[in-house]
């Protein structure tokens, strides 16, 4: 099983409310965790970590920093490693799927 947390917000970082959204959903799996923000100017950042051997806020807290943006996306997986980014005509996408 797994989670997902999406947030958007108009005039401040989304980095803080995506954090602890995304770790909310931390007990529904205990494999592999992703956020990404996005920024207008700066583009994606994207982290992907395992959940194995340790847990979502020891892994994720000390890179808060480098997420800028007011849009993101995290997820926790038992499968893939997630969120992925891809490029189309309409431009460039950070999606997540919890599903079999």
């Amino acid at each position: 099983m797994g989670g997902l947390f999406g947030t958007i917000a108009k005039e401040k970082p989304c980095t803080t409310d995506l954090f602890y959204g995304t770790d909310y959903h931390s007990h529904l799996g205990t494999r592999r965790a992703g956020m990404a923000t996005f920024s207008k100017e700066e583009g994606f950042f994207r982290s992907i970590h395992s959940l194995e051997n340790s847990y979502f806020r020891t892994r994720f807290e000390p890179e808060l920093g480098k997420f800028k943006g007011n849009a993101g996306i995290g997820v926790i997986s038992d499968t893939d490693a997630q969120p992925l980014l891809m490029n189309s005509h309409l431009g460039r996408f950070a999606i997540v799927t919890v599903a079999k």
